[in-house]
């Protein structure tokens, strides 16, 4: 019916507005594991690649008429990764989103498609996202692949939008099973002329709902306040029991937990910003859980892997994120300083973003990792550095 309805739609339009842009990337990577790694000893297990070349093409093309869009960013990457034990290359080309939305009715719009649901003003991680905790804004070059969704929303006035979503299956080179494929997704928003605000609902088959939240407010022209929170349950979480002589548990699913993050921007006169984060997560472990659970790694290389393939999507409780960044509007460069502690186990990592204009077309980054702390610590558990380097040339 959809798709009938897109159709006619199509033949009715006249006045189409069309326009592409794109990047193309060439960067290499190398990584310094650590030699005395408990969860990899020796990179047998994770097989982490220690040099990585890249060549990718990122594009973006947009139709557009007076009742329907057309979006499209396909991806074309060649990579070779290789480390002790040889190289791999892999090319891939697919779309990270596309959609196709028609305006059904003042204030009402359906779209099909493969779509980033991400929001919230969160940068280390985002606790009202059920599909993108790691939310990539830590990793520049990272790209966040879309979720396969039919979409209804309704946008009754500039402050108010209300969206429900059939997700078809999550896209592009997810993890099997798909624990998000046949969920139904809906999200409210609000939003007043200093702050905005919104709540969602993600109901998956064989999960209990997840509820999440996310809001933000600005103080004055400098200040920014933002939070987020979501409460959710794990397809399965590796249970690490203090006592390091009880073994390795497995739960299916894990029990619901929540977790929060709070946080604040400063933006001073000539742009820079400054950044702090706190974030609870519930679904890690205490620091003695932590403790006994590199201790159980290190008995033997199967432990070890199960520890690494089982592990929570973060090892600890309490992180520390912080981030100071040069002014966004600047035309000749952009630079991003970023620190994380978790205060659970005392790790650390320092990273830093740095990108000049060469020409108007072609600019060089750099990117650079230090991991502080022991192989028995979370941060610095699988290596010490990542260094990479790279050109961008921007299309047309």
């Amino acid at each position: 019916m959809l798709g009938g309805f897109s159709l006619n739609a199509f033949a009715d339009e006249s006045d189409w507005l069309t326009s592409w842009d794109g990047t193309l990337y060439a960067y290499a990577n190398t990584m310094s594991l650590r030699g005395d790694s408990i969860l990899n000893p020796g990179n047998r297990i994770a097989r982490l690649a220690q040099r990585n070349d890249n060549l990718e093409a990122r594009f973006n093309f947009k139709a557009e008429s007076e009742s329907i869009r057309v979006t499209a960013r396909p991806i074309i990457a060649l990579r070779d990764a290789r480390n002790a034990y040889g190289g791999q290359t892999q090319r891939e080309a697919y779309l990270s989103q596309y959609q196709v939305r028609v305006r059904a009715a003042d204030g009402w719009n359906v779209a099909a498609g493969r779509e980033v649901m991400n929001w919230g003003a969160a940068q280390f991680r985002s606790p009202s996202s059920p599909f993108y905790f790691d939310n990539g804004r830590s990793d520049p070059m990272r790209e966040l692949v879309g979720m396969d969704a039919l979409k209804l929303a309704w946008t009754p006035d500039m402050r108010s939008s209300f969206n429900l979503a059939r997700i078809v299956r999550s896209g592009y080179g997810a993890a099997q099973p798909d624990m998000w494929r046949d969920s139904w997704l809906a999200k409210l928003d609000q939003r007043g002329d200093e702050w905005a605000y919104g709540a969602v609902a993600v109901n998956a088959p064989n999960l209990p709902t997840f509820y999440g939240a996310h809001g933000q407010m600005a103080l004055n022209d400098a200040w920014l306040l933002y939070g987020e929170a979501g409460s959710s349950a794990r397809p399965s979480a590796l249970q690490s029991p203090a006592n390091a002589a009880l073994p390795f548990a497995v739960q299916t699913p894990s029990p619901r937990r929540t977790t929060a993050l709070i946080g604040a921007t400063y933006t001073a006169e000539n742009g820079q910003s400054l950044s702090a984060e706190y974030l609870h997560e519930s679904h890690g472990y205490t620091a003695a859980e932590t403790a006994s659970y590199f201790t159980r790694a290190a008995a033997s290389p199967l432990l070890a892997a199960q520890a690494l393939g089982l592990a929570p999507r973060l090892l600890g409780r309490d992180y520390l994120h912080l981030v100071w960044q040069s002014n966004l509007m600047e035309s000749d460069g952009y630079w991003r300083l970023m620190y994380t502690h978790n205060a659970t186990d005392g790790s650390s990592e320092l990273g830093a973003y740095g990108e000049t204009t060469l020409t108007p077309q072609l600019s060089a980054f750099a990117t650079l990792a230090m991991n502080r702390g022991s192989a028995r610590q979370e941060l610095s558990s699988l290596f010490t550095r990542s260094v990479t380097l790279g050109l961008k040339v921007a299309l047309p």
